[in-house]
This record gives C-alpha cells, sequence and structure tokens, in this order.
C-alpha cells in the first residue's frame, strides 16, 4: 500500500531530481478520448520548485497530448520509480498547466532550468501536486543508466529558428482526439473540437 505524504519533502525530492526518466499521464474528459503516458529525460529539465509544485521542460515532438489535456482539464499524474538502489515508485498527483513559450511566465520560469538544451524548447509544464506518495517497486526490473540519448540535441541543431514556429503550427495545434493543444504558434481557439476522422 502507498505511503501518502503532506508535501513533496527534501528526501523525495533528492530521490526524484536522481532519476534519469519520469512517466507523465494525462487524460482527456471524454470517456471515448485517449489517455496518454510520456516517457521524459535529459538531466536538467525537471525541477522542483516548493513543496507542493513542480515543472519539467517540454520539447517540440510529434504530439502535444499532454498540453491538450491540461488545457482541457488539468489532471496529470507524474511517476520516478527506482531501477537501481533500493526499491521506490513516487507518484505526484496534481493540477497542471502549460506554460509556452515566448510569454513571460515561460521566461520567469526558464532561469531554474540547466542554461543549455534552449532549441526546440517549446514550453513548460508546471503542476500544483494535491498527492504526494510512494509505494515499494518491488516488481521494477533493476536497470543500468547508460546516459541521456543527444539524438534530440542533434536534430534540433539542424533547424532553422523558423522550423520550430511551422511545425508546432501544422502539427502540434491539437491532439490526437482533435483537442487544442499548442495554441501561441497554431490557429487554435477555444471552442469545443470535433474528433478527428479515423484513417
Amino acid at each position: 500500500m502507498a505511503t501518502v505524504h503532506p508535501e513533496i519533502t527534501d528526501r523525495i525530492a533528492s530521490f526524484v531530481l536522481a532519476q534519469p526518466v519520469f512517466f507523465v499521464g494525462t487524460a482527456p474528459l471524454a470517456a471515448d478520448g485517449h489517455v496518454n503516458v510520456s516517457p521524459k529525460g535529459m538531466a536538467g529539465t525537471f525541477v522542483v520548485l516548493d513543496p507542493h509544485r513542480f515543472a519539467y521542460l517540454d520539447y517540440t515532438g510529434s504530439g502535444a497530448e499532454t498540453a491538450a489535456h491540461l488545457r482541457e482539464n488539468g489532471r496529470v499524474v507524474v511517476m520516478f520509480c527506482a531501477f537501481d538502489g533500493p526499491p521506490n515508485i513516487v507518484r505526484f498527483h496534481g493540477t497542471g498547466r502549460y506554460v509556452e513559450v515566448g510569454t513571460h511566465e515561460f521566461d520567469e520560469l526558464r532561469p531554474h532550468f540547466a542554461k543549455e538544451r534552449e532549441l526546440g524548447q517549446r514550453g513548460i509544464v508546471v503542476v500544483d501536486v494535491q498527492r504526494v506518495s510512494d509505494s515499494c517497486g518491488f516488481s521494477v526490473p533493476r536497470m543500468t543508466f547508460v546516459d541521456d540519448r543527444d539524438v534530440l540535441d542533434r536534430a534540433q541543431e539542424r533547424r532553422e529558428p523558423e522550423y520550430f514556429d511551422t511545425y508546432r503550427r501544422e502539427r502540434n495545434a491539437r491532439s490526437i482526439d482533435g483537442l487544442p493543444a499548442i495554441g501561441r504558434h497554431g490557429p487554435v481557439d477555444d471552442a469545443p473540437a470535433s474528433r478527428p476522422a479515423e484513417s
């Protein structure tokens, strides 16, 4: 059974900041909508802002499900697993919001993260945590961390700045369920979106 904590303690913060990967879960309100789980990594892209709030950098990529779900309903859970050392799983449940690049709030939050990897950044996810829990993790396998991949860095270094605006406008404006996602750079409004037809 999970142990529930009143806040992100120093011990829990030390644990999550030491993990090279975490998993973000969100879902739309629609019963037939697609639940999404995104793996996240890269050193220096996750921070604990205070005992009840954390944030992570988000980069331009093929999907924008997390941004869309947070925009619609804010529900989010983030999970960290110990893949070496003593077994442990930590979950943060809370209400999140998406802060897009180019906004005043993004500029205020950005110094909390590592200075490198500025190319391709499209936003910051900020989460107000309502539930902090940890559990045994006895069934999580032991694995050895080798290194962060540099594929994203190398791919983005080859791009011109205007590429990212175009990509977000054309491919990140809506979720796979048709919900508004990355809106600052695309023709997104707050009107209810119809689900796209299955191909």
